[in-house]
């Protein structure tokens, strides 16, 4: 992943449909620690796309057009969750306009495997 993907607003994620089976992509906020790319889902691991991902784990994470990632998990690391949660409240809140405190203390993190 390069520095302007890293900085691009939005990813967008492909999972494959649990009922339907189905590719659903959604547009979503993100950012990149390491090897690893932080999704908050703000409805919870209730979201349809989280709920896809925990049946099948095969994603297309895109940035800027280009796939940067193909496998999805749920972070259940409480040290992950907790950098999860850090990092894309640290990439978006300064520019928001509202605390994203309380999204960022009630989501649930995902990660995409970047590679």
């Amino acid at each position: 992943m390069t520095p302007d993907q890293e900085a691009a607003d939005y990813g967008y994620l492909t999972t494959i449909g649990r009922v339907t089976g189905r590719p659903h992509t959604i547009e979503i906020w993100f950012a990149r620690h390491g090897g690893t790319v932080y999704l908050l889902a703000g409805d919870g691991a209730n979201s349809d796309w989280c709920r896809n991902v925990e049946e099948n784990a095969a994603v297309e994470f895109v940035v800027d057009d280009e796939i940067v990632g193909r496998r999805a998990r749920p972070v259940t690391d409480p040290a992950e969750d907790a950098l999860a949660r850090r990092v894309v409240v640290g990439k978006y809140q300064a520019g928001y306009g509202e605390d994203l405190t309380e999204w960022r203390d009630d989501a649930t993190p995902f990660a995409v495997d970047l590679g």
